[in-house]
């Protein structure tokens, strides 16, 4: 079997790469170990989580807001398996899509581990062991990530878990501990805060949400706090943990240096991902990868082994599944002898609890350091129509402009539907608009977009409307 290109890999990065090599008209494979494609996206992570995180939102609605709203049920209840098992069907049906797809671009899927016999040959070992060689001209890494487990977590996948079990738990925690303050534990955390569990998030650093602008942690915290009693233990660094009986026992050190210990039913690890690049037989093309398994590549994406890419997860940057996407599509275009380009600034960060948050662009923080002059224009939901109708006034806009030139550099949404406003933002940066460029633009009353028009005008001489 004799290729133009071969994917390792399928989840989003590596199967919308090998989509869009074949419809430049190369004659591409993809290869995956495990029996159902989309990667860790799909089966054990973006999908899935939304999934447990649309249920449980509905779930919250309908016991505190329904009443308000003027609709009268029965005490609703939560029927756990049911909830999974709808969780299970949003999978499936997204991998077969995917499978779909390589079907309808004339992709031919390998099943089983690829590993590097040279650069320009694979072994595919399959489950059962028959293994089966490739021949290809050109291939694209795109393996993925793997929860990182600190070496003294005694990771059982029953009480000591990841987000993977989180997402196939049996049974409502009573109580549970989030090991990580970031993107995963705030997610996952929030579906069993809604869901009545007591949920305690330990971070090592003095906010949530660390990697953005330090506006969004706060809110998020104290929304959280306010809404699903969750409890927040920021500055404590996780010494030890154990089981006691059908306990869980964290001990942590906080920032006076004082023992602290936590007990629960569940103890789940969120403190990142790390590239997943084991059993690719990297060492027979002499490619060697950092502690954390990430490969380095040039700015094509390109390894050190001319024709040998790699994108996404295994390669620096955010460990998003869109920037993986828009990974995969640069190569497979500069492939075929295209010359396009990546603004990773603009690739957007999101936060799926509720209320939402996403940012792209510069932090107030990174302005701060980098001594660049900036003026800040900040909205509340609170004093938006829209989300006063729906009951969702949590959150805020805050856009961050040059203070000469008024270009946007930030844009940071907390509240609902930021998700999907923040697009906005990305295709106003794009075409470097200015804060008044948005503001003058008509926004439909009543919608949560307003906010980001009224962030604008509040960011243009202070002259927002509203407030």
């Amino acid at each position: 079997m004799k290729y133009d290109v071969t994917v390792i890999g399928s989840g989003p990065g590596g199967y919308v790469a090998a989509i869009r090599a074949a419809q430049l008209g190369l004659k591409t494979a993809i290869i995956e170990k495990y029996t159902t494609l989309g990667g860790t996206c799909l089966n054990v992570g973006c999908i899935p989580s939304k999934a447990l995180l649309d249920s449980s939102e509905h779930f919250h609605a309908a016991q505190k807001q329904f009443k308000e709203h003027g609709i009268e049920i029965n005490e609703p209840k939560v029927n756990f398996e049911q909830m999974i098992n709808r969780k299970r069907d949003v999978v499936s049906k997204t991998c077969d899509g995917v499978a779909y797809l390589m079907k309808k671009n004339k992709i031919d899927v390998h099943q089983g581990v690829g590993s590097f016999i040279d650069k320009n040959n694979i072994k595919v070992t399959a489950e059962d062991g028959k293994e089966t060689k490739i021949e290809t001209d050109k291939v694209i890494i795109a393996t993925g990530s793997k929860p990182t487990i600190f070496p003294f977590f005694p990771y059982d996948k029953k009480r000591f878990i990841t987000s993977t079990e989180a997402l196939e738990l049996k049974e409502i925690p009573k109580k549970m501990i989030v090991i990580g303050g970031g993107v995963i534990g705030m997610e996952l955390g929030s579906v069993y805060a809604r869901l009545g569990t007591e949920v305690s998030v330990i971070e090592f650093m003095p906010s949530i949400l660390g990697s953005m602008d330090k506006t969004m942690g706060k809110e998020l915290e104290r929304v959280s706090k306010k809404n699903l009693k969750m409890k927040f233990f920021l500055q404590h660094k996780v010494e030890e943990a154990k089981q006691d009986g059908d306990e869980v026992v964290i001990t942590a050190t906080d920032k006076k240096g004082k023992k602290v210990e936590f007990r629960a039913d569940y103890c789940m690890l969120a403190v990142g991902r790390s590239a997943y690049t084991e059993g690719l037989g990297l060492e027979n093309i002499g490619i060697k990868t950092d502690k954390r398994g990430t490969i380095t590549v040039n700015d094509h994406l390109e390894t050190k082994v001319k024709g040998v890419y790699a994108i996404g997860d295994v390669v620096r940057g955010a460990m998003l599944a869109h920037k993986a996407e828009e990974e995969g599509v640069m190569v497979a275009e500069l492939m075929a002898g295209q010359k396009p380009h990546i603004n990773y600034l603009l690739i957007p960060g999101v936060v799926y609890t509720w209320p939402e948050v996403a940012s792209v662009g510069h932090t107030e923080e990174e302005l701060k350091e980098s001594g660049r002059k900036y003026k800040v224009g900040s909205f509340p939901f609170m004093a938006l129509g829209r989300a006063r109708a729906s009951m969702d006034t949590d959150g805020l806009v805050k856009v961050l402009a040059d203070e000469k030139t008024d270009e946007i550099l930030g844009i940071h949404i907390i509240g609902a539907r930021a998700a999907d406003m923040i697009a906005t933002a990305v295709t106003a940066m794009e075409f470097r608009a200015s804060a008044e460029d948005i503001a003058r633009q008509s926004h439909a009353h009543p919608t949560y977009m307003e906010a980001v028009k009224e962030a604008c005008l509040a960011a243009t001489e202070n002259r927002a409307v509203h407030i």
